[in-house]
């Protein structure tokens, strides 16, 4: 299956707020539960956070143009943080988690020093997905809404060439 990244647009809204719907109860609710869900699904997948974060957004698609998955990020200094990487649960599996993290990686390399993300302790999926693309346990903080802590990795980039 063909799969294609590119910028989100206004018209991709709707699509990527329906990844967050689809996606955060099959992730979360196993080890965090409903509540945590709901709170995570009002904060950070209301159009309005979307449209927010859109110019920093990357949406994977098929050949007929139907969104896969999501990828959102933002710079921290020399480091660009990678807030969220979410594919549908039937479309996990057929590359498009991997092309939206390669297309990231590929982006910051040159202008960031790493890119750096953060996981759920509990989503031993998300772990297995992380290390097998290279990216290394850096730190463990707790969640301070009292869900399960946050594990965050680093993947380092190639240092910036000088002329």
């Amino acid at each position: 299956m063909p799969i294609t990244v590119r910028t989100a647009t206004e018209a991709d809204v709707a699509a990527i707020v329906d990844v967050g719907r689809r996606t955060w109860p099959a992730t979360y609710e196993p080890f965090t539960g409903p509540e945590y869900v709901a709170r995570g699904l009002a904060r950070w997948w209301s159009d309005e956070a979307i449209r927010r974060g859109l110019p920093r957004t990357l949406i994977a698609e098929d050949a007929t143009g139907t969104v896969l998955g999501m990828a959102g990020h933002a710079p921290d200094g020399d480091v660009l943080i990678l807030w969220k990487l979410y594919v549908l649960p039937e479309a996990q599996g057929t590359g498009a988690g991997s092309a939206l993290l390669h297309r990231v990686i590929a982006d910051a390399s040159g202008r960031y020093t790493a890119v750096r993300l953060e996981y759920l302790d509990g989503n031993d999926h998300a772990a297995a997905f992380y290390e097998r693309h290279g990216f290394a346990f850096l730190k463990r903080e707790p969640e301070p809404e009292g869900g399960p802590d946050a594990i965050w990795l680093e993947h380092p980039l190639p240092a910036k060439e000088t002329p």
